[in-house]
């Protein structure tokens, strides 16, 4: 027998090992529980401990797990039932249990997210004159542009009468004060110059770039010929542009000429299953990871929940802000997010392999501290990983089998190992051959 052979018998045994830990499970004939065969004889029907929906009308082994079946008084009869296990059971195999216990138990909602730009962080860039473009700085999306970072220089013949307004005003008001006018006459030309410069800066111009027209009017040419230039406000990315080429293209007051996003920040819009939003809450962290690049995590705070969920998918779209200062994320990636939510303080929790779904109703299998066992229905809240709170059914300090999973197995080895348990057979148990396709 090669060493792969030996190594997946040793694994079919600590399985069978496992399986046995169930279906050693018989009656405790000797204890309170226990039936005389009289009352036997009165009751009608049988079912199965572990598996209430199995209901047979005379005494047998269940169909799915094997255990011997017991007389069904009520929907609650086969929770209190004790069952205990076979003295060669217990000097050869173990049922792994562990502890009900209290523990702040903290809840991660995963899903999946749409990177796009930070709305918070798209600014246009447009000009509140009327004029045209003389020369473009900046001419394709996707082009990364830094703060201050010239765009365009714009002409507007209103923007040049308005600083020949500035500069007579200017010149008025020297003229006066060199003339020895009064107070008021020069308070009143100087008011002129205030009113003109206030206008220019009600156009986004620098006092630099007002002091510059100023200067450039010492002749009609140079006036002619003064544009204004358009920088940057922040740096980022140029995501839109007016027109397919900027050059001489004309400029309508208020009309955005650029749009530029600051991608160190993004948005992953995400959705919540609508069985999570009671764990969800603004402000809460989160962590986004994409395939792009394995091993590598950003990190982010949910930011906006809409106000509605979608009629179709029963979810809740929300939008996390995400921190990408080395730019490596880019809108339009599918990211994964995992929202660390507020955690469950102070729950009684157990493994969730100790839970079976039975029908309607979940169950775990306690230890008595005899060693009997017993099967019993539990009100399960919050599954979290490898744990599951237990909202009534349980106590802190019992114990449970830790993994029921050795309860599913093919019925023929369920069959021949309980009959072999029940008999109280101190063999071990036979193996058998499958072949895995």
């Amino acid at each position: 027998m090669n060493a792969n052979r030996l190594g997946w018998l040793g694994v079919g045994m600590a399985v069978g090992a496992a399986c046995a830990a169930a279906l050693a499970l018989v009656w405790n004939e000797g204890g309170d529980d226990a039936l005389t065969e009289a009352d036997v004889a009165q009751l009608a029907l049988y079912t199965c401990g572990m598996h209430p929906e199995v209901v047979r009308d005379e005494p047998g082994n269940c169909p799915i797990c094997g255990m011997r079946l017991v007389p069904k008084h009520d929907d609650h009869g086969a929770d209190d039932a004790t069952v205990s296990v076979s003295k060669s059971f217990r000097q050869n195999f173990a049922a792994p249990t562990a502890p009900v216990q209290r523990t702040d138990l903290p809840i991660n909602i995963d899903t999946v997210g749409i990177l796009a730009h930070n709305e918070e962080r798209i600014h246009a860039v447009n000009t509140k004159f009327p004029g045209w473009i003389v020369q473009a700085n900046a001419h394709h999306v996707g082009d990364f542009v830094a703060r201050g970072q010239p765009l365009f220089q714009a002409y507007s013949q209103q923007l040049v009468t308005t600083g020949r307004e500035l500069a007579a005003a200017a010149d008025y008001a020297s003229g006066l004060a060199d003339a020895g006018a009064s107070v008021d006459a020069v308070a009143r030309a100087k008011a002129l110059v205030i009113a003109a410069r206030q206008r220019l800066r009600s156009w986004d111009l620098k006092d630099d770039d007002i002091n510059a027209l100023v200067e450039n009017l010492t002749s009609a040419a140079a006036v002619e010929q003064y544009t204004v230039t358009f920088r940057a406000p922040v740096s980022g990315l140029v995501v839109s542009k007016l027109g397919d080429a900027l050059d001489g293209t004309q400029l309508q007051a208020g009309v955005t000429v650029l749009k530029i996003a600051d991608h160190t920040s993004l948005w992953a819009e995400t959705s919540f299953d609508e069985e999570d939003l009671r764990h969800v809450r603004l402000g809460s962290g989160a962590t986004v990871s994409s395939a792009a690049f394995p091993g590598r995590q950003w990190q982010g705070t949910l930011r906006l929940l809409r106000s509605a969920l979608d009629g179709r998918s029963r979810t809740l779209t929300g939008l996390v802000e995400v921190n990408n200062p080395d730019l490596a994320l880019r809108p339009g990636m599918y990211v994964d997010v995992r929202a660390h939510v507020a955690p469950v303080a102070d729950a009684l929790v157990v493994p969730s392999g100790a839970v079976l779904a039975s029908g309607k109703r979940d169950r775990v299998v306690v230890q008595r501290p005899d060693g009997s066992f017993e099967p019993r229905t539990v009100t399960v809240g919050v599954r979290a990983g490898e744990l599951a709170q237990i909202l009534d059914g349980l106590s802190a300090g019992e114990r449970v089998v830790a993994s029921a999973q050795f309860l599913i197995a093919s019925e023929s080895d369920l069959e021949a190992a309980s009959r072999q348990l029940t008999r109280g057979d101190d063999a071990p148990l036979a193996h058998h051959n499958h072949s895995h396709h």
